[in-house]
């Protein structure tokens, strides 16, 4: 006699249901990242730890409290680096709802710079304040929040970008503000900076360029009537027109000494820990000069790592835009590229005296730990952006091929 199959049960189809589900989240978990998540993920702790030693280097020549720099940076180190792999885990869609209160909340706090026992002032400049013993840096949190809010703007009006009031508002007048809090500590440098974020946003987001041109002029006139204003930022920027022909004993005293130690380090450098610049001639070695000792102790070859490493982290961010569908991950990562990037080559450019100084520390290595937050923060959104890239395909559990 013939018996007749039955089919399974309700019970044991949930059962193979669960098993599979948990096959393929194990699958996931174990999932090799992609190449953009290894090479900013790499390049950012490699950075930061160089940055570490260069700044334990230019500050133990302190007779007084030699490692206490050194120390306070690597806590921020300590704190910032977990802090970029618990944001790399976030949802690219609760990165676009807390847009709006990040903005609000970092401009809040940059307003504090405005408010007489908080603010903190060194060469003119009043763009820190001081909290419970706490030094910090608002105007670095708005750089990240403004890159968010911006790509977040852009995403809701994507159809709409070929028409100008579109474009513009309330992108441009809500960056002028910011700008604004900024310019009114006194901070060319940073608000050099912001202008450039977004109009890199602007840029990825695929505006056209007539109206792209747009901003573009008005940031460079905005940038040159504030510099023009101040007699003290007039000879930061003739020294650096005409470095023959001023002070180096005033005006061009720190950026004589940073190219004096370059050329003493030549090619392999005279040796990690052996700069004769830190003690007392170069007054800003461990922040906007660190690149100064970098050349001088590790030579040449050091700022080629230097920049190798930089430009890694350019090529990981570019896959991003490159590779990705969505217009929100573009704008903000195009917005935190030009940033980092743009940057860096402001600091190495004011040392080698390219550019006039402006107090625009280097990414990363630089004493400062708001700005290192902030930058591991960004590179945590360029984590979370990098784990959405399409990955290779891979087998399923039934043996075909499938993508992830």
């Amino acid at each position: 006699m013939t018996q007749t199959a039955r089919p399974p049960s309700a019970d044991t189809a949930a059962s193979t249901g669960r098993g599979l589900a948990a096959r393929v989240s194990l699958g996931r978990l174990f999932t090799p990242p992609s190449t953009e998540f290894v090479m900013i993920a790499s390049t950012a702790i490699l950075l930061t730890l160089f940055g570490l030693v260069m700044v334990l280097s230019a500050t133990s020549a302190n007779p007084d409290v030699p490692y206490d720099d050194a120390l306070k940076q690597g806590v921020f180190a300590l704190i910032g680096i977990p802090m970029m792999l618990l944001v790399s885990r976030l949802p690219v869609r609760f990165l676009g709802r807390i847009a709006w209160p990040a903005l609000i909340a970092a401009t809040a706090l940059q307003l504090l710079i405005f408010v007489p026992g908080l603010r903190v002032s060194s060469d003119g400049n009043t763009n820190w304040i001081r909290i419970a013993g706490f030094q910090l840096q608002p105007s670095e949190f708005l750089k990240l929040a403004l890159a968010l809010w911006i790509a977040f703007v852009l995403l809701r009006k994507q159809a709409r970008l070929g028409i100008w009031h579109h474009v513009f508002i309330p992108v441009v007048p809500v960056s002028i503000l910011v700008t604004g809090t900024v310019i009114g500590g006194h901070d060319l440098g940073t608000a050099m900076v912001i202008v450039m974020i977004v109009l890199g946003c602007l840029f990825f987001s695929g505006v056209k360029l007539r109206l792209f041109l747009l901003p573009v002029i008005a940031g460079i006139v905005g940038v040159l009537v504030y510099a023009l204003s101040s007699e003290n930022r007039m000879k930061r920027i003739l020294a650096a027109l005409n470095p023959d022909a001023c002070d180096i004993t005033d005006e061009c005293y720190q950026a004589a000494h940073g190219v004096w130690g370059m050329a003493n380090g030549g090619i392999f450098g005279v040796g990690l820990g052996n700069s004769q610049e830190k003690y007392g001639w170069l007054p800003a070695a461990a922040n906007d000069y660190i690149f100064a000792i970098v050349g001088e102790e590790l030579g040449l070859i050091g700022c080629l790592l230097v920049l190798a490493l930089f430009a890694f982290f350019a090529v990981g961010a570019f896959h991003i835009i490159r590779k990705t569908d969505d217009p929100f991950i573009r704008v903000a990562t195009g917005g935190i590229v030009v940033w980092v990037i743009g940057q860096a080559l402001i600091n190495i450019g004011v040392v080698l005296r390219v550019f006039p100084v402006m107090g625009v520390p280097l990414p990363f290595m630089s004493q400062g730990g708001t700005a290192l937050l902030s930058v591991l923060l960004a590179c945590g959104v360029l984590l979370a952006f990098a784990r959405t890239m399409p990955a290779s395909r891979h087998l399923s559990p039934a043996g075909g091929r499938v993508a992830k």
